[in-house]
Formats: C-alpha cells, sequence, structure tokens
C-alpha cells in the first residue's frame, strides 16, 4: 500500500487537531486554506518549516534530524530505526512534531517534508553524506589500522560538521606516498573529497565513532537550572531600590535634556559626545546611557524634534510624568521596556559594514524584540516565588537548549541584555522576579503598581542639614519636599541616602523661580531633624540682598517718539489696551505683540507709525509673499506582532477546509459558470440555484470571499433571493461572488 501523503494525513485527522495546528503554526492560517491540500502543500514549503522549528527544542530537534538522516523526507522510515539513531525513547518529540504536522504517518511509515532538509541544513546531526562504498566494509577493522594523528582529524569531523577545508585535497597519493593525516585519510578512503580544498567524513563512519549512536545522551537533557531562594521580601525590596535609582537618572535626562537639547546625527541617533556628556550626567557608563536614552525615547518622553536642525527634545509627556507618584512613573517606564521593538544593548557595537552603532539609530530596532524579553521573563516566572538563578550564563544554557533556532546569532546576547535592562528597571531582584512583575506578566497593572508600591520604600518627609551646606536625605522624600530640595540644592551624589549641596548659585535659582528668603528660611526650619547652621542662614540672607537689584525683561516690540503729547496719547487710545502697551521711559513705549502687529493696529488707529531698523533707519517690514503652514512628517509605522488565532477563527478556517474537501469529493452534474458582465450565465446560475432548493439537492458552488480568496463548497439551498444563497449551514453567499455551480449527481 502506498505511504500516505501529507493532505491525506491531515484529512483524517479530528477537527480538533487540525484546530490545534492552525493555532500553533499561525502562517498556515493566512489567507485562509481553501482545502486539506493547499493546507498540506502550505504545511509543506521551507519558510513555514522554518517557522514550525523555531520554537521546538534540542531534544525534538534531534529527533527530526534522527528522521532525516534515516532519509525520512525521501522514503518512510521506522520508529524504532529513528529512536536507535538518537538513542533514547522519542515517543514525546515525535508526538510534537506530529502535531506540528512535521511529521506524519504511523510508527512503521513515518515521513517529514522535504523541505525540512532545507531548513534544517545540509548536514542533519552534524553528520556528512552517506557513501555506499562503505556499507560492506568492516570500518571498525579498517579505523584500528589509522594512528593517532588520523583519528584526531577523524574525531574532529565527526563532532561536526563534517566537512573540513584543507590544501591536502589538491591531488591523489597512494598511502606510502602520504605525508600529511588528510592525504593518508583519502588514500585510505576513510574521508571523501568534495573538491580540491575540500573533504568531508562518510556519515557510516561518523556514526561509528559517535558510539552508534547520532548524539550523545547528555545534549538531549534540559541542563538543570541552578536556583538560589530568597525571601520575596528581599527580592522586591532590592528591586525598588533600583527602580529609584533609574527613575532619578532618567530624571536628569529630562532636566537636561530640557535645557540643552542634543542634535541628532544625520543617520539618525545620539553622536558619542553628546552620550559621554549624558553618561556624566547620569554618573553611569555609556551602555547605561544609552539604554536610559532609548527608554525615555521609548516612553514618548523625547522625541527627534524633526526640524531643521533636529534635536532630541523633551515632550509634553514629560511634565506629566515628572508630577506623577512615583509607581506610576515606574510602570511607564517598566510598559514601554516591555513593548519597546528595539534592542539598547546593540549600542555601542558594530554593524555588517563594521560602522559604529548609535544609540537611538534605526540600526537598533528589533519587531520581535519583545517577544525575545518576555520569553526570558515567562522563564524566570516558571520558577518558584523568589528563586533566583546564580548565573546568568546558566540561563542563557537552559532557553538556548529550549529554542536553539530562536533569536539568530542575537540568541545568547539577547538574554543577558534583558536579564540586565529588567534589574535596572526593577522587574527583577537578586535573579528573581518581584511580585510586581509576575502580576505585569498577566496584565495586571493595578496589582502590579500596588505591588510596587508596597516594596518602595516609605518616603521621608525630613532632611538633615549638616554644618559644611550639605543637607542629607535619609531615604526617598516625598514628591513636595523633594521638588523644594531640587529648587535650593544640588545633588552631590544619590543612592539609597542622597547628598545635597546649598550654594550662592543654587541659592539664587531658588529666588528666580519667585521663592522668597522668608520661605528658604521656613523650608529649612520646618524639615531639617538637625538645627539649621547659622551659615545656611547667612548665605540665604547675603544672596537675597542682592538678588533681583538689577532686573530685564522681554518685549515682542518697541515705539519711541521725542513727543511725549503723541505717546501720551497713543496710550490713552483704546488700541495700547489690546495690545498691552506700557511706557518704561519718558519717550519709549513697548509691547509683547511683533511689531508689524501693532504697526498696523496704530495705522488703523489714525496713527502713522513707520518702522527703524537697527540703525535708526526706516525700513519696509511688509510680508514678502504667502506662506502655507509647515506641513509635519508623517509618523514612522511600526510593525505590529502576528494576530493571535482566535478559536472562533479556527474552527471557521476548520470548517471551510471540510467543506472544501467535500465540494473536491462530490461528483458534479449539469455545470453553470458565471462570466462578469453575463446577464445570461448569471440567469441560468440562478435557475440552478433554485431548482437545487426545490428540489432539495445538493449543489457544488465555486465562489471568491472578500479577501480574494477563491475555495469550493457544497451546499445545501433553502433560500435563493436579496442577492443571497442560504445554505442548512446558515452560511450566506452573495451572489455576485459565486464564480461557477452544479448540481452534485446523486
Amino acid at each position: 500500500m502506498p505511504a500516505t501523503s501529507l493532505a491525506d494525513w491531515l484529512r483524517a485527522e479530528s477537527d480538533d487537531a487540525l484546530a490545534d495546528l492552525l493555532r500553533t503554526r499561525r502562517d498556515l492560517s493566512t489567507p485562509p486554506p481553501s482545502d486539506t491540500t493547499v493546507l498540506a502543500t502550505r504545511a509543506g514549503t521551507p519558510g513555514s518549516v522554518a517557522r514550525a522549528c523555531e520554537d521546538l527544542d534540542t531534544f525534538t530537534l534531534a529527533v527530526l534530524d534522527g528522521l532525516l538522516v534515516a532519509g525520512a523526507d525521501t522514503a518512510p522510515v521506522s520508529l524504532a530505526s529513528v529512536a536507535a539513531l538518537v538513542g533514547t525513547d522519542i515517543s514525546g518529540p515525535l508526538k510534537r512534531l506530529r502535531a506540528r504536522a512535521l511529521v506524519w504517518g504511523t510508527d512503521d511509515e513515518l515521513r517529514v517534508p522535504p523541505a525540512a532538509r532545507d531548513a534544517l541544513g545540509p548536514f542533519p546531526a552534524g553528520l556528512g553524506a552517506p557513501s555506499p562504498a562503505m556499507a560492506s566494509t568492516d570500518l571498525a577493522a579498517r579505523l584500528a589500522e589509522v594512528g593517532d594523528d588520523e583519528r584526531k582529524v577523524l574525531t574532529a569531523l565527526a563532532a561536526g560538521p563534517p566537512i573540513g577545508r584543507t590544501r591536502d585535497a589538491s591531488f591523489d597519493v597512494s598511502l606510502s606516498d602520504a605525508a600529511t593525516p588528510v592525504q593518508k585519510l583519502l588514500a585510505r578512503s576513510l574521508l571523501l573529497r568534495r573538491d580540491d580544498q575540500t573533504v568531508e567524513l562518510p556519515r557510516e563512519l561518523g556514526l561509528l565513532l559517535r558510539g552508534g549512536v547520532a548524539f550523545e545522551a547528555a545534549t538531549l537533557v534540559e541542563p538543570k537550572l541552578p536556583v538560589h531562594p530568597h525571601q520575596t521580601d528581599t527580592v522586591d525590596s532590592t528591586a525598588a531600590g533600583e527602580a529609584m535609582e533609574l527613575l532619578r537618572q532618567t530624571e536628569t535626562l529630562l532636566r537636561s535634556w530640557s535645557v540643552t537639547p542634543p542634535t541628532v546625527l544625520k543617520s539618525g541617533g545620539l553622536g558619542v559626545r553628546e552620550l559621554r556628556k549624558l553618561a556624566k550626567d547620569l554618573e553611569s557608563d555609556e551602555a547605561r546611557a544609552s539604554f536610559v536614552a532609548e527608554l525615555a525615547v521609548g516612553a514618548g518622553l523625547v522625541a527627534d524634534s524633526e526640524a531643521t536642525a533636529p534635536e532630541w527634545v523633551p515632550t509634553t509627556l514629560t511634565d506629566s510624568w515628572l508630577a506623577s507618584p512615583t509607581v506610576q512613573r515606574w510602570m511607564t517606564l517598566a510598559q514601554a521596556w516591555l513593548e519597546l521593538p528595539r534592542l539598547p544593548g546593540l549600542a555601542g557595537g558594530r554593524d555588517a559594514k563594521d560602522k559604529p552603532i548609535a544609540p537611538l539609530s534605526e540600526d537598533l530596532r528589533r519587531p520581535l524584540a519583545p517577544v525575545s524579553r518576555r520569553r526570558v521573563l515567562v522563564a524566570l516566572g516558571d520558577l518558584a516565588p523568589g528563586s533566583g538563578v546564580k548565573s546568568v550564563d546558566e540561563l542563557v544554557s537552559v532557553l538556548a537548549w529550549r529554542a536553539p533556532r530562536r533569536g539568530g546569532r542575537l540568541r545568547d546576547e539577547t538574554v543577558r541584555w534583558t536579564m540586565a535592562e529588567a534589574s535596572a528597571l526593577g522587574l527583577v531582584g537578586l535573579g528573581a522576579l518581584t511580585t510586581a512583575t509576575r502580576l505585569l506578566l498577566e496584565d495586571d497593572r493595578a496589582g502590579a503598581v500596588e505591588a510596587m508600591h508596597d516594596a518602595l520604600p516609605t518616603p521621608v518627609d525630613h532632611v538633615l542639614v549638616q554644618a559644611d551646606l550639605t543637607v542629607v536625605a535619609p531615604g526617598p522624600l516625598e514628591p513636595e519636599l523633594a521638588t523644594a530640595m531640587a529648587a535650593v540644592a544640588d545633588i552631590e551624589s544619590a543612592g539609597h541616602a542622597t547628598v545635597y549641596r546649598v550654594t550662592e548659585t543654587t541659592v539664587r535659582r531658588a529666588l528666580d523661580t519667585g521663592r522668597t528668603a522668608d520661605e528658604l528660611h521656613a523650608l529649612f526650619r520646618a524639615k531639617s531633624a538637625t538645627p539649621v547652621p547659622q551659615a545656611l542662614t547667612y548665605l540665604i540672607d547675603d544672596v537675597a540682598r542682592r538678588h533681583g537689584r538689577l532686573r530685564g525683561g522681554a518685549a515682542g516690540s518697541f515705539l519711541r517718539c521725542d513727543d511725549e503729547a503723541l505717546l501720551a496719547e497713543v496710550l490713552a487710545h483704546p488700541v495700547a489696551a489690546e495690545y498691552d502697551l506700557r511706557m518704561i521711559a519718558p519717550t519709549v513705549l513697548i509691547s509683547p505683540v511683533p511689531l508689524g502687529e501693532v504697526l498696523e493696529a496704530l495705522r488703523s488707529a489714525g496713527f502713522a507709525p513707520a518702522a527703524e531698523g537697527p540703525d535708526g533707519r526706516v525700513v519696509d517690514i511688509r510680508p514678502s509673499g504667502r506662506r502655507l503652514p509647515a506641513r509635519a512628517r508623517a509618523a514612522r509605522s511600526r510593525p505590529g506582532e502576528q494576530a493571535v488565532l482566535t478559536d472562533d477563527q479556527a474552527t471557521r478556517i476548520v470548517a471551510n477546509l471540510r467543506a472544501g474537501d467535500a465540494a473536491t469529493a462530490r461528483r458534479r452534474g449539469s455545470a453553470v459558470r458565471a462570466h462578469s458582465g453575463g446577464g445570461a450565465d448569471t440567469t441560468a446560475t440562478l435557475e440552478l440555484l433554485s431548482r437545487a432548493t426545490l428540489e432539495r439537492r445538493e449543489v457544488w458552488i465555486g465562489f471568491v470571499d472578500s479577501r480574494g480568496t477563491a475555495s469550493q463548497r457544497v451546499v445545501r439551498p433553502v433560500r435563493v433571493g436579496g442577492g443571497v444563497l442560504e445554505g442548512t449551514d446558515h452560511e450566506r453567499y452573495p451572489l455576485h461572488r459565486i464564480t461557477s455551480a452544479a448540481l452534485v449527481e446523486e
């Protein structure tokens, strides 16, 4: 009996099994396949097979490799032969492969898609191609004849890959004339020459050197992940301390860039000089500075001004974020990081052209970064609460075993970057997932906020003023006190206990904001748990005594006239109040409104003013022509994640598959094909459908859905009218989408 094809095997599967397959391999459902044959064809393409292998663990991939070594992509093989190659029971991995339609058939006739060899590479299990000449050869005896230097070459090639590059394969020599190990092995026919510079170890010899199995037993078992138990309160409080430091650094960045925004590089991103300055402001290294900058932009707190000379400028969200409670600010950054389609850890590295990768540049964009981050956090979440990994490298090894084909060349580095960034954000503490993070992964934002609020240190309402004009905050300050201290003092060192320093400059800065000397004295008397030193009192009084004696203001335009009576007439006119004209000297008036508007208003009021330039000459300031408002640049689109296939969608697709299979299998009678614009054909189609309705007969129809996908159905019509065919399956088919129809023969 011929082997069952993939389409036949899928056709025999249950509806639930097909629905699970569509949910697991989501690419198979887009667009919805019209029947099982289309589904099987799509499932056997190299791209689809490669995507289906991304989430498979090392053991399951080893079984798939074993099937390829046995030749299951060209002819049926037995389970026993594959199990002998793998060296252990393969029932579990085989079940997973069958669920993904990567293997089908009975245990005696297992098949895999031919595209699996393209997806997994030319050397399954790291073994070379078979050599028919070795089938009847006593390889063990021939292997015993080789020397130690030759055995080293064979052992290295047996570990994989089986291909070796050498200059010794360029010509044939006899065993007596062979001078190198490779030449000796070629002379013994234990290596195969592929070209003048390439040799290959035959599969039979590779299996013998591996002890008769394709894999080492240890590689098929998931590595253990050593953990260290902690109290959950200790984990949460440690992580909260890290989160406080990151919030402080983000605030520093926003305040610094509010005053002096850094320029955007022509190629996009942040320049080396600006990054070093930011690292100095944050009192951190450049990697940490890059991460904070990426986080601020990802959260929408900073954006490219997109001006002629673009700069990185804080957005209007900055003020509301700075005014928010600590836990809300943390939630904003944590949520932004979880959804950030970028890899900040790439900054500072080199691209494919060996050029440095700048922070905030497009080179850091990786749409699948959120998926990789969540995978690491979910792995930590599978551990018991409070259990932290002892080593990040051990976590890297475990995740690499669970999905060796996911992540590409940055697979392991992404895990390390994720752990470092999650620790900085307070999502991970002591190598363990915090209570807040567990709730955040479950989309319980309210619970996560409450958990982080409980973990954060209680804000203090006092400071300790020292005699050397330093002020020590023994913990995080209450928001109002923190704002007041930031206005009157500079941070000298940050941490769990923040040290501020009061100087003449900081006192002047506080007075510039409108505070008075009495208010500053009252602040320190009320909030200092230590006596206020006399030196601080003298400093405040001395700065306040000199502050404000010389004052300045801003004006949009001025008017001057030697005739004081004329200026008095202008001030008495209603136009003066409308344009906020005021006198600063007997012959000078100023206004915050631009000069052109003021002059136009004065002319309308009957005055005859003229504009003058810096040299006192009359100038023409009338507009030189029509102007259009500048158009905003289109926002950059971000690729979204692939939509999850719901149960209802999967059920509907499976139903359509069954209907398509039924339509293909049924015999059709007299057919009528509808052509666009053919009125006669449309009439004939309606007549056939009406006849089927009256006779209660099944009808085969071909139609095109709203997405342009053509398919076939067998329908028993119950009503035809209003431009719709309605069947007993409660489906409705617009008549204008029906391309052909035929009665089904009994």
